[in-house]
């Protein structure tokens, strides 16, 4: 069997001792358990996606994902195979001798990870019998209405039997580590420790179930954690059972771990016990061999939204496009969960900031959020029909301009420009220019929405008068529909349009990591986040000056809403003031902090997981030094010498200053400078022989 890299005894350095030289090492077997194996629901796929490469490379042909299975997503994700460890064979086969299907091959991403893949249909016939069984271990009733948490008990039973069959054949050695991710695994674990079964647990919440429910109904949350009646709050939303899955799984976890120190903290008053460890999920990052190339894909996105705001504000295009920023915030449809509420407030102060100092920036915001809807707006359609009309028009024009040209410079003439255009050139210009004039204002939104008359966004929109008047200097356009490269009004697929975007905005008020600014982060695209979430928490701890690098970060938790509006609004003035150079360093400062983000340097906190769940799962077989924890100390961006990039970090008392102030900025600024001094300040990728050392604990994310 091939030898798993990482935790053989030479890569261990003495940080986790193994007491028993018989143990081969290299017999350990990593399983990763979520619903969203080849299966994409939420974020969690993309954690897992994106990992997969990380945690194969360290494990090699160890490396298990067990997620259900589900034909239409395996068609064009997995190639099937037979597995190469004949114990995890023995133990499908099993399996299938009883009546489940259980498939087995490679998940085509990158890293190309084992997935073992379970059909839960196959297995319904068990359910009432499972459930009787998992009531006898917790006590925990599932209503047989709740289609999702029955689900959960058929994929959990299937997983502990599956480790059941597999642990059987080791003789009781500790050769088995599993991570579950989530309530909806968390069944298999709960029926494995009842089990006892010599297997390594590791259980992660990505957010806590209790937690999402309150605030999207619009509760203080934070302010008020120590003050639920937890019970009373899961049962009056009648997810009782569902929060009684998720808390057994954290308590009977050997290890517990949540995805930012927000989260932690919410879980502690959620689900009575604070995590050992927290795993900030991180992003593959690719680097372009060219050190501008980004910038340049900027140029070419930006120049294709353009092409679409050409379209669908023919008729009212009063504004210079190379004078026009492109904001957007995309995700679920969480209106104040994901601060779309806050966002629109906002926005009206921003218009109205803009207009009361005669400013010539114009901004065009995007709300990429799917909603329900008919299918295209007929007037959004025809604006992309009269924008290619005209580009028809003036190309057979141009054409016909080039070749009378052409021939009169031949002939050694200078053609007269008065007959160079006859009259039916002219005709056909006034025509393509009165088949632009429209009697209504641009939409607001690209498609028909099927409620449109109490969807939030809409209503709000209603209420503060945004509704793309030609006076208001803040554009607003609603895309209820994720991006493709295959839309008849913007083909372009969503990293394409971030990367055409000036500025991401997602003002959370839950969001336990964000991977959408975060993704804007690895792009240089700068992007508005706030303290509530776990991405903005982690820049809060390794930026000294956040929005120098692109990074605004909104404080949500110890202002009111009110004051945490203005704070979004100056943050959005004064990306408006920047000019075009203020920008372009902003961004190259931005796409330097993606290596803070790459699963080579977070990929340590999962592995200091799973080294702690063998020392307390087999503490005669395996000891963790207690130095262990891994140390951040060491990554820290310090504050530019040539912050501040933009006028809205000079504290000007003007809205305006002068261009020799701004002339002295650029002067002070050496890109390479700058970029070598922040590439000195994150570590060499993270090995466990080489820990940095600290002097201080990190936020009690270690607490044993």
């Amino acid at each position: 069997m091939p030898l798993a890299r990482s935790l053989s005894m030479t890569s261990l350095n003495g940080l986790l001792q193994c007491e028993d030289e018989d143990l081969p090492v290299e017999d350990l077997l990593l399983f990763e358990i979520s619903w969203e194996v080849t299966n994409k629901v939420g974020g969690i796929y993309t954690v897992i996606q994106t990992k997969a490469k990380t945690t194969a490379d360290e494990w090699g042909e160890n490396y298990f994902l067990i997620g259900p299975y589900f034909e239409q997503n395996v068609k064009t994700q997995v190639e099937f195979s037979e597995p190469p460890n004949p114990a995890v064979k023995k133990a499908m086969d099993t399996m299938k001798s009883q009546g489940c299907q259980v498939f087995f091959g490679r998940w085509l991403i990158e890293g190309s990870p084992y997935v073992l893949l379970f059909d839960i249909g196959s297995a319904a016939w068990n359910l009432d019998k499972w459930k009787g069984e998992f009531w006898e271990v917790s006590n925990i009733g599932i209503p047989f209405h709740d289609r999702e948490a029955n689900d959960a008990v058929i994929f959990g039973s299937l997983t502990a039997w599956f480790l059941k069959e597999l642990s059987c054949q080791f003789d009781d050695k500790p050769n088995i580590i599993a991570h579950f991710h989530e309530w909806q695994a968390g069944v298999g674990l709960i029926l494995s420790r009842s089990q006892k079964l010599p297997v390594a647990t590791i259980f992660t919440t990505h957010a806590t179930l209790l937690g999402r429910y309150l605030c999207a109904a619009s509760i203080d949350f934070y302010n008020n954690l120590d003050q639920f009646d937890i019970d009373k709050e899961a049962g009056e939303r009648q997810i009782y059972h569902r929060y009684c899955m998720e808390r057994a799984s954290v308590h009977c976890a050997h290890v517990f771990t949540t995805v930012s120190q927000i989260t932690a903290t919410e879980a502690e008053h959620m689900l009575k016990k604070s995590p050992d460890v927290v795993t900030p999920n991180g992003l593959n990052i690719k680097k372009f061999s060219a050190m501008h190339e980004f910038q340049n894909l900027h140029s070419m996105y930006k120049a294709r939204i353009q092409e679409f705001i050409r379209g669908h504000f023919y008729g009212h295009l009063d504004f210079d496009l190379d004078n026009t920023l492109f904001f957007f915030i995309a995700g679920r449809y969480e209106f104040s969960n994901k601060g779309a509420d806050m966002f629109l407030e906002a926005l009206s102060r921003l218009n109205f900031l803009l207009r009361v100092h005669k400013t010539d920036v114009t901004v065009v915001v995007f709300f990429i959020m799917p909603a329900k809807t008919n299918n295209f707006n007929v007037e959004t359609l025809k604006g992309q029909a009269v924008r290619k009309q005209l580009w028809d028009t003036a190309q057979s024009v141009k054409e016909k301009f080039g070749r009378k040209l052409y021939n009169a410079l031949l002939k050694g003439e200078i053609p007269d420009l008065t007959k160079i255009l006859d009259r039916d050139d002219i005709s056909i210009m006034k025509r393509a220019i009165f088949s632009t004039q429209r009697h209504s204002l641009p939409p607001v939104t690209t498609h028909n929405m099927i409620d449109d008359s109490n969807d939030p966004i809409l209503s709000t929109i209603r209420r503060i008068g945004l509704f793309n008047n030609r006076t208001d200097r803040v554009k607003v356009i609603l895309h209820p529909e994720f991006l493709s490269s295959t839309s008849p009004l913007l083909p372009l697929d969503y990293e394409e349009f971030v990367r055409g975007c000036h500025l991401g905005v997602f003002p959370s008020y839950y969001e336990p990591w964000g991977y959408t600014p975060a993704e804007c982060t690895v792009m240089g695209i700068p992007s508005v986040t706030t303290n509530l979430s776990g991405f903005g928490c982690f820049m809060q701890e390794h930026i000294a000056d956040p929005e120098a690098y692109g990074i605004y970060i909104v404080d949500r938790r110890f202002r009111s809403p009110d004051e945490s509006c203005n704070q979004l609004t100056q943050f959005l003035y004064g990306f408006c003031q920047q000019n075009r150079r203020q920008r372009i360093i902003q961004r190259n400062r931005t796409e330097r902090l993606s290596d803070l983000l790459d699963w080579k340097y977070l990929g340590r906190y999962y592995m200091h997981a799973r080294h702690l769940a063998l020392s307390r799962t087999f503490p005669d077989k395996f000891e963790m030094e207690p130095n262990a924890p891994p140390k951040t100390e060491g990554f820290r961006f310090p504050r530019p010498s040539s912050v501040p990039p933009s006028p809205s970090a000079s504290q000007h008392s003007s809205p305006h200053h002068s261009e020799a102030e701004d002339e002295d900025e650029d002067e002070r600024y050496d890109e390479d400078e700058e970029a070598e001094r922040d590439r000195q300040n994150i570590k060499s990728p993270f090995s466990l022989g080489a820990l940095p050392q600290g002097k201080k604990k990190q936020h009690g994310e270690y607490r044993n």
